[in-house]
């Protein structure tokens, strides 16, 4: 047209609004499924590496043998690993009845060799070797497991008493050794007689407590007190193993105990047994 202006106007062209098809994929969970079998087979097997070798170092202690430089720091890192692992719930019930138990077997039949005097000589041997060199280096090992009912130490000493003192039959021995009697005997019966279970006195507990009245003169025994709800009060059993029979009964606040010490505190008395 003339004396006028031609406008052009440009469409542009846009994309299809559609949505694209989905693509039909495999399932995520399934295409993860050999991921997540290797990975937790590498999880089993790294938790199995770590565990043997935890008990490889456990039953060389009970030998006689010690940990390897630096073996410690890897022994709690296995025990780390393994806390946090499926296994990590049954650790400490793997410890007592299965590497405690098969430890303290070589020591009972160590102490069975011998009869006599010379198995109460030979028990005080062993119990010296095991209360300071075992004892500290599986509460070593084990020390990344914290919070459980009773430690590992505790664990190790109740074993000792049931596995080892209490099949020995030291209380047909103890009559003829009296006058040379091992001090640390005497101090293993009361650092055993120190630890208690989370449910009161055990058979166990009440035959040791049969054997320390042979060697411990006058004998403050103890026994759960029926008329107390809570388990923490005890009754005391004051008894003399010469001459006339005496006993004395009073009531108790708990007891107070160290290594080689025990000491009970009654209203307006002391009593107190030390090695």
């Amino acid at each position: 047209m003339s004396g006028g202006s031609i406008f052009t106007i440009h469409f542009i062209k846009m994309g299809s609004f559609r949505r694209p098809r989905p693509r039909f994929m495999s399932s995520p969970v399934l295409s993860d499924l050999p991921r997540f079998h290797a990975a937790r087979q590498a999880m089993q097997l790294s938790s199995n590496s770590a565990w043997n070798s935890v008990q490889k170092a456990v039953i060389n202690v009970f030998k006689g043998g010690g940990l390897q430089n630096n073996e410690l720091y890897s022994l709690n890192e296995s025990i780390r690993r393994l806390l946090k692992s499926e296994l990590g719930s049954f650790i400490t019930d793997y410890f007592k009845n299965q590497l405690l138990a098969k430890g303290l077997l070589f020591i009972e039949e160590k102490v069975k060799l011998c009869e006599g005097e010379n198995r109460v000589g030979i028990l005080s041997e062993t119990w010296e070797h095991f209360f300071t060199e075992i004892l500290p280096t599986l509460q070593a090992i084990f020390y990344p497991v914290q919070g459980q009912e009773l430690s590992i130490r505790q664990i190790a000493l109740l074993g000792f008493r049931d596995l080892v003192l209490l099949k020995v039959n030291l209380e047909e021995i103890l009559p003829l050794v009296q006058k040379k009697l091992p001090s640390s005997v005497v101090q293993m019966l009361l650092v055993l007689q120190g630890v208690h279970e989370p449910t009161g006195p055990s058979a166990g507990y009440l035959q040791l407590e049969e054997l320390i009245k042979q060697v411990v003169s006058p004998y403050l025994g103890t026994y759960s007190d029926p008329s107390c709800s809570s388990g923490n009060h005890l009754r005391g059993k004051l008894t003399y193993n010469h001459g006339q029979f005496t006993s004395l009964r009073k009531a108790v606040f708990p007891i107070s105990h160290t290594d080689g010490f025990i000491e009970l505190q009654a209203p307006g008395a002391n009593a107190q047994l030390c090695c």
